[in-house]
């Protein structure tokens, strides 16, 4: 009876990481898109969008009736080069220089971001912390730019040992 549930529950186990292994990319770089797309078209309308004020007390030395816009905009090319899936290693690029920005309020501004340093933050400063998530989501993404993915099978020895006779790690490959 265990021999036919353990049974059971491998087959089970390997469609749906099967599933999540052909479309989690999709539907992180999707998401990721939506993300965004929607935030930078927050930025656009004057007084929707929640980072708005955080954006105006830490990014004092350029007008930012000037600012707001491009970044919006940039935020928003941003998602759909996610959306659409073209011209990732540009739309992961921008990702990358929008981030220190986006991080700035740490350092300029600790005042909004943190209550009580290192551990106490604000609602502002757990939304910038969020954008750890971003980065990382970005890295996985852009490593299949080359037509990499996911898989949900361990590599086979003989993958392995291919792979360590050729000088290469197997996380390099």
């Amino acid at each position: 009876m265990l021999k036919i549930q353990r049974q059971q529950f491998e087959i089970i186990d390997r469609q749906i990481t099967g599933w999540m292994a052909a479309h989690g990319i999709g539907l992180l770089r999707i998401s990721m898109g939506i993300v965004f797309f929607w935030f930078g078209a927050l930025k656009l309308i004057p007084g929707l969008s929640p980072a708005e004020g955080l954006v105006r007390e830490t990014i004092t030395f350029l007008p930012f009736q000037v600012f707001l816009p491009v970044l919006a905009v940039w935020e928003m090319l941003i998602g759909l080069g996610f959306i659409t899936n073209r011209l990732m290693r540009l739309t992961i690029l921008l990702l990358f220089l929008q981030m220190p920005g986006a991080l700035s309020p740490l350092v300029l501004r600790p005042d909004l971001v943190w209550t009580i340093f290192p551990f106490g933050l604000t609602l502002e400063g757990q939304y910038i912390i969020k954008n750890l998530v971003l980065i990382s989501a970005a890295l996985v993404i852009g490593a299949t730019v080359r037509g990499g993915g996911l898989t949900n099978s361990p590599a086979s020895k003989a993958d392995t040992n291919r792979i360590e006779e050729s000088g290469l790690s197997r996380n390099d490959s």
